[in-house]
């Protein structure tokens, strides 16, 4: 039986860990509120002032893989510290800018130092929490990474609406700095002591896969503000082909006995490839649904920044609802929520594109809050119960690998969804939009049930022998 006290060093764990992914979170999209303001404050054109949003994500996307190895060079609770520090320093520097570009330099060091903090959160849930401490610790994992964009929008509104101090934008970052020296002491005290497990950093391994991932990244962030031209084509042709490069280099290396950086046998386990797919396509729709249903609001509606993100808390309440009990539900009702949330979050899309149209381009709140209530719920269905399955199947042996990748992936997902189905909502509208995430979704709903139907033989449990007590 787990003690009273070891209860309660694992919920202070927990604790500083999401507090320190929350604040990663909501940094990549409480600045886009504030960035009318920015502008007016610094100057710069269009182009600097769109670096201020997407540097961020653009620095996350490369480094993250490389800052979940770091953790097992470094070891995970040096990591996750070094990260926080530097993340709180950033901050204070983004709020300090003179200068857009200095503020776009400062949030390149934010990302860089949140790439190193956020890997180690999912690896440490996984090294520390066992059994069903580990499935709670994952449903609020999954909760603050799924909703800190909605919530970035929403605090960035407040503060920056509120002008605290007549600072304007500045506290939208200054917030971090009390807030990330608080966690520093805190962590310093309560997370675990261990070791690193890995001799040395794979140094051609990072060199390779920066090089793919912002041949990759670079157009999806900026392709749709140049009209998607040749070059971005062509780098999105070189970014897979260099990432297929990479994925071999590190099997050779891996062959030969190195310490590649990504152990991609992660992968190898029946499921887990569908399993990880499912994962993606879920928050890859989300962040689409999030941004369209966001420009529709402030920019077809009338809605301020504030009033469009109040609008998602039934969204963040259905979710948070899903994510903090489904681990007390029935076995079978488990393992039927990822293939059940992506069917409701697509019937749920479309029906309110149906009914901001019927409505004349209105927005019926007492029909729109339990839509969006059972979305949130849907998306937690089909996220948080898969990646704990998968987590569980993978084991704590790899556990960096798969925290990297379910890092990169709704990263990466996310960004491509944005640049593609976001496009389509500014030449289409909402309805086609929908439209997309709902087949999206669907398809998500197809890639859990092959995962599920991968671990049923493996987790069937064997007939008991003749005469044997059946152990319950």
């Amino acid at each position: 039986m787990v003690s009273t006290l070891t209860r309660r060093r694992g919920g202070t764990v927990l604790a500083v860990l999401l507090a320190g992914q929350t604040m990663a979170s909501m940094d990549g999209s409480i600045v886009t509120v504030a960035l009318p303001s920015i502008q007016r404050d610094l100057g710069g054109d269009g182009a600097m002032v769109q670096l201020v949003a997407s540097a961020y994500m653009l620095a996350l996307g490369l480094l993250i893989v490389t800052g979940a190895r770091l953790g097992d060079v470094l070891g995970h609770r040096r990591a996750f510290l070094g990260g926080l520090a530097g993340f709180t320093l950033a901050s204070l520097l983004c709020g300090l800018a003179w200068a857009a570009p200095a503020l776009v330099a400062a949030r390149i060091v934010q990302a860089a130092a949140a790439a190193l903090m956020t890997p180690q959160v999912f690896s440490l849930i996984q090294l520390r929490f066992d059994g069903a401490a580990r499935k709670r610790a994952i449903g609020l994992y999954s909760m603050v990474l799924a909703l800190g964009v909605a919530l970035g929008q929403l605090a960035g509104g407040l503060v920056v609406g509120a002008d605290l101090f007549g600072l304007g934008w500045r506290p939208a970052f200054l917030i971090n700095v009390p807030a990330g020296a608080v966690l520093l002491v805190a962590g310093v005290r309560a997370l675990p002591r261990a070791g690193a497990t890995a001799a040395r950093l794979d140094l051609a391994g990072v060199g390779l896969l920066t090089v793919a991932m912002t041949a990759l990244i670079t157009p999806l962030i900026f392709g749709r503000e140049h009209g998607w031209r040749p070059w971005t084509w062509a780098s999105l042709a070189a970014g897979a082909l260099l990432l297929a490069g990479f994925a071999r280099f590190e099997r050779r290396m891996a062959l030969r006995g190195g310490q590649p950086l990504l152990d991609l046998t992660v992968l190898r386990p029946r499921g887990v490839r569908p399993a990880l797919v499912a994962c993606f396509t879920v928050m890859a729709c989300y962040a689409a649904f999030l941004f369209a249903l966001t420009l529709h609001l402030q920019g077809r509606l009338g809605f301020g920044p504030f009033g469009a993100g109040l609008a998602f808390a039934p969204y963040a309440a259905g979710f948070a609802a899903l994510s903090l009990t489904w681990t007390r539900l029935p076995e079978r009702t488990q393992a039927a929520l990822p293939v059940a949330g992506p069917v409701v979050f697509a019937g749920v899309a479309g029906a309110v594109a149906a009914v901001t149209g019927l409505w004349g381009g209105g927005w019926p709140v007492a029909l729109v809050t339990p839509l969006l209530f059972a979305a949130g719920a849907g998306h937690a269905a089909g996220y948080s119960p898969l990646i704990a399955q998968v987590s569980a199947v993978a084991g704590p042996g790899r556990a960096s690998a798969l925290s990297a990748l379910n890092s990169t992936g709704p990263v990466l997902s996310s960004v491509g969804a944005i640049a593609v189905l976001g496009g389509l909502y500014l030449s289409a509208g909402l309805g086609w939009t929908a439209a997309a995430i709902a087949v999206l979704l669907l398809a998500g709903a197809c890639s859990a049930a092959a995962a599920r139907a991968a671990w049923r033989p493996a987790t069937r449990p064997a007939p008991a022998p003749a005469g044997a007590a059946r152990r319950s």
